[in-house]
């Protein structure tokens, strides 16, 4: 069947609608003939269904993907999933997220699409304000959104990405307590061994020094103290009020502010929020913890980044295969003036 390259689609004429749009769902009607992406033609092209002229000459597979290149961006990474998708057995459309795709048993005109496919290479940077925009798009009309990633040696990686709004289930962000406390190099310890206690094994906040004194992190101190539970003073006894606090771990950590919205979002949302070192991340989630000494496997794990923030994608794999392999969600908190926003990615098989 001969087709026609015009600017960035293939045209074809009415028989294509008959041969290609009603067995396959290829392509659009369009004026009586039936309109081609180009990685849809390149893909028909490739298993002979179609021929391809540009200007009176016949292309062969290599010209008219080297044409296809200058004509639409990224075309090379489209080509790569589009074809991976349909090997898969999807019926696949282009739109603008790249793709549109229909369940498995399910085509065009039978029900709708349920997932949008965004194209990366592994190389190109991600705004995490696009991908919030994205993600919001594909849920306002009820569809999944997924990351197609590919790879300098052309595999692929499937994320799925989902906006979250995480839930604890702990009755009390803190226990009723009041207590002196002391600001040293970087860390907060309170004295008196009652409060102490009960701020460790009621509230489980940080780490008991010995049996009296509890050593507390910045943003656990400054969550306690922005709820009146513990006056912080320096090592000279003077109090700090909240801003001196904030600028003295600002100037320890600098997205302490940044860290502490986010811990202060989480332990509101009735969750316990515990440091994320040993994952590589600012915190580990716990949605209910009973006692300290049966601590529960943490559900989240949280990374804080900033509302302009850009993914490198090989960082954010990282992040999130270290998250699925202990069996945890991996959540990004987004900074969004004084409040935060979550997103949870995990990879998929498609």
């Amino acid at each position: 069947m001969k087709t026609q390259l015009k600017e960035d689609r293939v045209l074809a004429g009415k028989e294509a609608v008959a041969e290609l749009y009603k067995t396959g769902y290829f392509g659009r009607p369009r004026d009586g003939g039936l309109e081609l992406s180009l990685v849809e033609a390149a893909y028909l092209q490739s298993r002979g269904k179609i021929d391809i002229e540009l200007e009176g000459k016949l292309l062969d597979f290599r010209e008219f993907f080297e044409q296809a290149s200058l004509r639409q961006q990224n075309f090379e990474l489209k080509y790569i999933v589009y074809k991976d998708l349909k090997e898969r057995g999807y019926y696949v459309q282009p739109s603008a997220a790249d793709f549109r795709v229909y369940p498995r048993g399910s085509h065009p005109g039978k029900s709708a699409a349920k997932i949008f496919v965004h194209v990366l290479s592994e190389r190109q940077l991600l705004s995490v304000k696009l991908l919030q925009e994205s993600v919001e798009s594909a849920e306002n009309v009820h569809k999944q959104f997924i990351l197609a990633v590919v790879d300098e040696e052309s595999d692929l990686t499937f994320y799925e990405v989902k906006s979250a709004s995480p839930k604890g289930e702990m009755s009390e962000p803190f226990p009723a307590v009041k207590t002196n406390a002391t600001f040293l190099e970087d860390r907060v310890i309170a004295w008196d061994a009652e409060a102490s206690g009960t701020l460790y094994a009621r509230g489980f906040y940080g780490k008991m020094l010995d049996s009296e004194r509890l050593q507390l992190s910045l943003v656990e101190s400054l969550y306690l103290f922005s709820r009146g539970i513990i006056i912080v003073r320096d090592r000279k006894g003077k109090a700090f009020s909240f801003d001196e606090f904030v600028e003295k771990a600002s100037r320890i950590e600098g997205s302490f502010l940044r860290k502490f919205s986010a811990y202060k979002a989480l332990r509101d949302s009735g969750h316990v929020a515990k440091t994320g070192f040993k994952f590589g991340t600012h915190f580990r989630v716990y949605r209910k913890v009973e006692s300290i000494e049966k601590l529960p496997h943490s559900e989240y794990l949280v990374n804080v980044i900033p509302g302009d923030h850009e993914f490198r994608l090989p960082v954010m794999s990282g992040a999130v295969r270290l998250a699925n392999s202990v069996r945890k969600r991996m959540i990004f908190a987004v900074e969004k003036g004084e409040e935060v926003e979550y997103l949870d990615i995990s990879r998929v098989k498609m």
